[in-house]
């Protein structure tokens, strides 16, 4: 199940989940992290007794994670979930892990790092146009395609490069892998309004739950990759004496706006969505085979 930030995916999937007596994959980049529970949105306590959930807080903010290590952990796991279990449900917004599962990724190599601290390194102290220059020499193709303010992209790929003497474009044969198990994508979406409205709700119940205290207690650790996403990013520059709090919780609504916006479009080129409003229970239980009468 899948959709963007704040469509209403948890309350839906847990469920789901517990009338097929499933568990619950998280396909959330950031719910991975321990400490950051409340900015992520993740399932919250009672969320997690009541229905086993994979992949929510189980790596420290330090930890290195990619989608490669997600397909591979992923795939492991459902194929020994899928000895006692007919139906998994997988959950959650992270584009490029969702189509880890459902459609695998080229087979990279694997970083040294020592290399990518470096440019790490080479990215605080300089910014990102140096990596983007180093780049554009040694793979052209891949770089009139990537999003050039995005630097983990910008400087994964030229990680790959310089590690391999290759260019990375040369890796990406988007070859889809078979999968021994059949795959049900199921969209939730909402008129942007309505998404919109929820979205802007979320921040201030977050705000309620405590997310500038989780904020000031991760501030120590701003620079990790792990933080480097909204409602973090905001409240640092508060923090930091940058931005009013209004200002910030402004900047978080119409960031988290802008991300549900950018989720939409990735989705919307897969034509194995079906999409339903969440609303709409009773035709997504048919669409799986939970009501009876299914052919």
């Amino acid at each position: 199940m899948l959709g963007p930030t704040g469509v209403g995916k948890t309350n839906l999937s847990l469920r789901l989940a517990r009338e097929l007596g499933s568990p619950i994959i998280s396909c959330d980049s950031r719910q991975l992290y321990q400490g950051i529970s409340i900015g992520t949105a993740a399932p919250t306590k009672e969320e997690l007794e009541l229905v086993k959930h994979y992949f929510v807080g189980t790596l420290k903010l330090e930890d290195y994670y990619n989608a490669s290590q997600f397909e591979e952990e992923v795939i492991s796991l459902l194929s020994e979930l899928h000895k006692e279990q007919a139906q998994v449900i997988m959950t959650g917004g992270s584009m490029m892990y969702i189509d880890a599962v459902c459609q695998g990724i080229d087979d990279l190599p694997t970083i040294d790092p020592q290399l990518r601290i470096e440019l790490l390194e080479l990215y605080q102290e300089e910014g990102l146009e140096p990596i983007r220059n180093q780049l554009k020499i040694l793979d052209p193709i891949f770089y009139k395609k990537v999003d050039l303010s995005n630097y983990k992209r910008v400087i994964h790929g030229l990680e790959v490069c310089l590690m391999t003497g290759k260019p990375y474009s040369s890796f990406l044969k988007k070859t889809k892998k078979q999968r021994p198990f059949k795959i049900i994508k199921i969209g939730l979406t909402r008129d942007r309004e309505e998404l919109y409205q929820r979205i802007n709700l979320r921040v201030d119940s977050m705000m309620e739950n405590g997310l500038l205290e989780e904020a000031q207690h991760v501030y120590p650790f701003r620079n990790l990759n792990s933080l480097n996403t909204v409602g973090y990013k905001e409240l640092f520059k508060y923090l930091d004496g940058e931005y009013t709090l209004e200002f910030a919780l402004e900047k978080i609504r119409q960031n988290t706006r802008i991300y549900s916006r950018k989720q939409m479009s990735w989705f919307n080129k897969d034509p194995e969505i079906q999409w339903f409003h969440p609303n709409q229970e009773d035709e997504i239980r048919h669409f799986i085979g939970l009501l009876k009468g299914k052919k």
